[in-house]
């Protein structure tokens, strides 16, 4: 598969567009040296093996743990490494973000601890403990309706009013290579991998792991996996194109993102062989597997790569197979819910 290594020839992109998106994509010694930004500072999370898990599909299988992360997910990487690379003077100014609870939480964190100043935008509907998280890490929130505004505006105008930078929870250069970093260590921990199974929302994690995976481990097959109620990735990468939708109503609330971004989506169509979905109610089964089998606390978007194994939506018998639980951020009165076989 030689053409994955030319991550700017995407017949479905124009030539201009192609031009300006390879020309700031990262690329996996972006990822290393990320690596080398986190050393020290976000956790080297554990491997988890399960018999059963194993036995219930045929495969073996490999959880990386960002549940166990700094912050409870995976996002810690990706800001802390985005906000380490700011000149000092951007620093003192301050940065501001937008998200539904994980970068949030990421970015505010990271950002007391270089010292920096954060403003994240949130809506009004995110779950209560990540916003409470957010604030008790020192970021000021403001709040919106997911439904009626745009975060993006709101992001831009505060950037520019402020002259705070904004770093996105997904399409940024920064942020993606960080994230690939947690790909880095699980391959480099357990060795090659046939299959490799990762969330995705704005495709941050699928964009940074595909390139950590393709570096490691070349003969491993990459997939996306999604809410069934919100796969506009799954229809982007079968179209060609960019595909946007309304804001999918699913317990992911980390995977309510209605399209990929200009970074994530070159990097996903030269490298991720599909993209498939689960149901909520595949989450809540996965959720209460990990809790019962595993005894760890994961959120339902952290759930979602695993769910596609354990469910059997991407068949992995006989293969050895990489899963990252993205994270375990979860309102533990919404995870008594979920347990109890109640999504409402």
């Amino acid at each position: 598969m030689e053409e994955h290594l030319f991550l700017n020839q995407h017949p479905a992109m124009s030539a201009q567009t192609q031009s300006q998106a390879s020309s700031s994509l990262p690329t996996y010694d972006d990822v290393i040296t990320a690596a080398w930004r986190i050393a020290g500072v976000a956790h080297r999370t554990p491997v988890l093996t399960s018999r059963t898990a194993d036995e219930r599909t045929g495969a073996t299988l490999f959880f990386k743990a960002e549940n166990l992360q700094r912050g409870g997910a995976f996002k810690f990487r990706g800001a802390y490494n985005a906000i380490a690379r700011l000149s000092d003077d951007a620093k003192l100014r301050g940065v501001v973000a937008f998200s539904s609870g994980n970068h949030a939480q990421a970015i505010a964190y990271a950002g007391q601890l270089q010292k920096v100043p954060t403003v994240i935008i949130m809506p009004k509907d995110a779950p209560a403990m990540k916003v409470e998280a957010t604030k008790g890490y020192g970021g000021e929130v403001v709040l919106y309706d997911r439904y009626t505004e745009d975060r993006e505006e709101i992001g831009r105008r505060l950037s520019e009013e402020r002259g705070l930078t904004l770093i996105p929870p997904y399409d940024h250069e920064d942020v993606i290579a960080g994230q690939g970093t947690a790909a880095k260590e699980l391959i480099e921990e357990v060795g090659p991998l046939d299959m490799l199974l990762v969330c995705v929302g704005g495709g941050g994690l699928l964009a940074g792991s595909a390139l950590a995976a393709q570096a490691l481990s070349p003969s491993c097959r990459i997939y996306g996996v999604e809410p069934e109620a919100g796969n506009d990735a799954q229809q982007s990468f079968r179209t060609g194109s960019v595909v946007r939708i309304p804001v999918p109503v699913t317990i992911a609330d980390g995977a309510q993102t209605t399209y990929m971004g200009q970074k994530t989506f070159p990097i996903m169509r030269a490298l991720v062989t599909d993209m498939v979905t689960v149901t909520d109610e595949m989450l809540v089964d996965t959720m209460r597997f990990f809790a019962e089998r595993m005894k760890i606390v994961t959120e339902p978007t952290g759930c979602l790569a695993a769910a596609a194994a354990l469910h059997g939506v991407v068949p992995c018998k006989g293969k050895r197979v990489g899963i990252i639980i993205s994270g375990g951020n979860v309102d533990p009165k919404a995870y008594a819910r979920f347990l109890a076989g109640n999504m409402g």
